[in-house]
């Protein structure tokens, strides 16, 4: 008997190899039956090996039905056969087989679906050679090792190392046709070994790297050594696997001629698992948490986990998270209350598919139960179908019972944690996969739960601190509209669509003497709360400036010293990205006077804002740009302009210009054309504008105020110029009486008359002149005015028990709804207003 060489390369001493009777070199086999048939039925493709099968040349069999070549009585047996080959990428099976003479011939089929160069898909089958005659030693073995042969009991222990060897083993012979595989290489590929006798490995597994392994295999032939390759067959010969780690060994007669090649593939099982982890530990980095909805990220977590790691994975969210330092060693006490928010199977039916329910099912976990738990202990665990706590939470849980069914065999429950609060729990099971979850598994689930629980606890905190802002924002900003007579007016306010948050857009209607009104427009660097809270300064700032009724430059510029302050305050903040207290602020200030119909405006860095006549012509207004609030020392300059009764003013944010859709230039024809289009209402102007220039939910704030202009007419104001000398005091009470009598406002008279007297007399007694008188008269107010050159304000006083003067201007303050000073470049108005009644 000769004996295989030991090691690759080793040759047998001259003493192991005694002579013996000749033996003759048997036969070559045929070449392999190959054929190809396309989706119809007809045969394509027809090899010398089929030829000598059936004895049928290729011109009588290409283009012919396949179904031809079946044995008479095997039509049933082909139908059955098609049909179990139908979605699968493989098939092997014994068929029928008619030969030209009329003989009989049943063979070993193996069917491979492949796709040609076009989109048609067409099946190659192969047929094993016709066997090794009976007796006959296949090609390759030597004898005494051949199946079933060898009488000494070296002979049979090397047959059944062979057969048993833990990892895969075949023998390809001279022709690198298979002659010899062990149960590892049936147990890999799901085939026989009578069913691979015969065939190259690229016709056993048609894949890139069976061609790479025949290769190599060729150069082991051609005393090229041994070879190594990083990959081997998959399962069920599906193509390639890196799992596997193939080495092939030269097989050498006694002459120290190579005669075969064994290949020995060996699964690195637990490196390839580890790298898999890792793999997926990676994809996961971009595929969770890739939206701000909780719901979306559970599903991502589901889906990253299935198939990689589990069979099936569900994710519940519970319905109130629980937050807290170190988790508790017991269970509690009370039932767990959740929602079912994500689900995923490998299957589309059966145990995991439709029992593990559907997103929004509330499940409800006993207090002993597994979950409740892991959840109370605040780390995951493995178990298996045999462990107790399981085996009790499916008995007293019918969903827990339709959820695992009765093929999951391992099941990992995972808390969802972030920050010290507890979201939710992630369950994943194995039915499909026959190993078990073990502790590397459970390690790589709880990373992948963590990375949700993270993105979800985020995506919440956000929510909450959008829906605080947003709460913030809309008190900090006009609830109504002031009722006052100058200008009609409409707003809006939009919130930044974005995951930045809210900005600090605000807007402002501000009342002020003399029947004028101030309109605001501003922008507050940043979002958030910060953001919020520094509009609301900044609001309540300019609407005490405007009490002081001070000049839009001037007002600008005591805004910018308030910006420098509250930058300095919180220059020692830890959130340096926010800690700019409102630099770089924009703000624009208009005041609107319907007596004159003039209209004064500062900016501080913000978009001009836009004007339309009666006529329809739109234009911008040509208001200096001044610096951006907060930069400090930069001068601001005051534009006045006058606007005809009917006019349009548009002031607005620039979130309004900065659509991503169209460029500067287009946003401005668009906003100019739907201001120039007659409405009835303003409210249809601000709709139109805002539909015009956005096409979705912007990236920042917005803020839009459009007015139109009123005038008070000359027959609803009265002004006297009046001499420096007390006797004039009683003339002017007597003008206001006479006034008000032609308005019909002769209720009025005796609270007109005290305040009249009273101004007029300080400005005499205390101002310089000229002096002017003058009364305005609106629906529901009227106003009494004194001017007089003196840049002096009067200030209001007691007067003690024995004090003659002192208490005029405190009457005035008592009967008057409100009253002031204004003061201008030259001289000072002081003010006084009075509501009317209704009659």
């Amino acid at each position: 008997m000769e004996r295989l060489p030991t090691h690759p390369g080793e040759r047998p001493h001259e003493s192991d190899a005694s002579p013996g009777p000749a033996r003759t070199a048997p036969p070559t086999p045929p070449p392999p039956a190959t054929a190809a048939v396309d989706a119809r039925g007809i045969v394509t493709e027809w090899s010398e090996g089929a030829r000598q099968l059936l004895g049928y040349p290729p011109s009588e069999v290409v283009g012919q039905p396949a179904a031809r070549l079946l044995a008479d009585d095997a039509g049933t047996a082909g139908a059955a056969a098609l049909r179990d080959a139908a979605g699968r990428e493989r098939w092997s099976g014994t068929v029928a087989l008619r030969h030209r003479d009329g003989r009989r011939l049943r063979r070993e089929l193996l069917a491979h679906r492949r796709t040609a160069d076009g989109p048609v898909t067409e099946w190659l089958v192969v047929s094993a050679v016709t066997g090794t005659p009976e007796g006959q030693t296949p090609a390759g073995t030597p004898e005494g090792e051949a199946a079933g042969g060898g009488t000494s009991g070296s002979g049979r222990l090397g047959e059944w190392a062979f057969r048993q060897a833990p990892c895969v083993m075949a023998v390809f012979d001279a022709d690198l046709r298979l002659v010899r595989a062990n149960a590892g290489m049936e147990q890999v590929l799901s085939l026989t070994e009578d069913q691979m006798r015969g065939l190259r490995l690229p016709e056993i597994v048609p894949h890139p790297v069976s061609d790479e392994t025949e290769a190599k295999m060729r150069r082991v032939l051609e005393g090229g050594g041994p070879q190594q390759l990083r990959a081997g067959a998959g399962p069920a010969g599906t193509g390639a696997n890196d799992g596997w780690s193939t080495s092939l060994v030269p097989l050498e007669d006694p002459a120290g001629h190579v005669r075969a090649v064994c290949l020995a593939a060996h699964q690195r099982l637990q490196e390839h698992l580890a790298r898999q982890r890792m793999l997926l530990l990676s994809e996961a980095s971009a595929r969770i948490g890739t939206t701000a909805d909780s719901g979306r990220t559970a599903q991502e977590l589901a889906d990253i986990a299935v198939p990689g790691l589990a069979d099936f994975a569900a994710v519940d969210l519970l319905d109130a998270p629980r937050h807290g330092g170190a988790p508790s060693p017991a269970a509690p006490a009370r039932p767990l209350a959740a929602t079912r928010t994500a689900v995923r199977s490998v299957l589309d039916d059966g145990p995991t598919a439709s029992a593990a329910g559907t997103a929004g099912t509330k499940t409800l976990y006993p207090a002993l139960s597994p979950v409740a738990r892991c959840l109370a202990q605040g780390h995951g665990a493995l178990y298996d179908a045999a462990d107790p706590d399981l085996l009790r939470w499916v008995r007293q849980d019918p969903g827990a019972a339709r959820l695992l069914g009765s093929t999951t065999h391992s099941v990992m429950v995972v808390p969802m944690r972030a920050h010290g609060a507890t979201l939710g729990v992630a369950l994943f099971g194995r039915h499909r996969h026959a190993e078990p979850f073990e502790a590397d598994d459970l390690w790589l689930a709880e990373e992948l739960t963590a990375k949700a629980a993270v993105s979800i606890h985020t995506a919440r905190r956000d929510s909450r601190e959008h829906t605080s802002t947003m709460t913030l924002q809309r008190s900090l900003l006009p609830q109504t509209l002031p009722d006052q007579g100058a200008l009609d007016i409409a707003t809006r306010y939009l919130p930044a669509g974005t995951r930045a948050g809210v900005g600090g857009d605000w807007f402002d209607v501000i009342p002020l003497s003399g029947a004028r009104v101030a309109l605001v427009v501003g922008d507050v660097v940043g979002h958030g709360i910060r953001a919020s809270a520094t509009m609301g300064r900044l609001r309540t700032a300019v609407r005490t400036l405007a009490d002081v009724d001070l000049p839009p430059d001037e007002l600008l510029t005591h805004l910018d010293d308030l910006v420098l302050h509250l930058s300095a305050d919180e220059s020692g903040t830890d959130d340096t990205a926010e800690s700019a207290g409102g630099i770089g602020t924009t703000c624009l200030y208009a005041v609107y006077d319907p007596v004159s119909r003039r209209c004064a405006l500062a900016r501080a860095g913000h978009p001009p804002p836009a004007a339309v006549t009666p006529d329809g012509a739109v234009r911008f207004l040509d208001v200096p740009a001044g610096p951006p609030l907060g930069l400090g020392g930069l001068p601001f300059e005051t534009f006045e302009t006058e606007l005809p009764e009917g006019s349009l003013l548009a002031l607005y944010t620039d979130g309004l210009l900065a659509a991503r859709d169209h460029d500067i230039d287009e946003a401005l024809d668009k906003m100019f054309a739907a201001l120039a289009r007659p409405a009835k209402t303003l409210d249809t102007v601000c709709d139109r504008v805002l539909t015009a220039m956005l096409t979705h939910r912007p990236d920042d704030d917005i803020a839009l105020l459009v007015a139109r202009t009123r005038a008070l007419h000359a027959d609803r104001v009265a002004a006297w110029d009046l001499a420096s000398d007390p006797a004039v005091v009683a003339r002017a009470r007597k003008h206001a009486t006479e006034q008000l009598t032609a308005w019909g406002l002769d209720d009025a008279a005796f609270i007109t008359e005290l305040t009249v007297s009273e101004l007029v007399t300080n400005a005499i007694r205390y101002g310089r002149p000229p002096i002017q008188l003058r009364l305005i008269h609106e629906d529901s107010t009227l106003t009494c005015e004194v001017f007089d050159s003196s840049s002096t304000a009067p200030h209001m006083r007691r007067a003690r028990t024995f004090d003659e003067g002192g208490r005029g201007l405190l009457l005035v303050g008592q009967l008057a709804r409100r009253w002031g000073t204004r003061h201008a470049l030259t001289g000072k108005t002081v003010w006084a207003e009075q509501s009317l009644s209704p009659g």
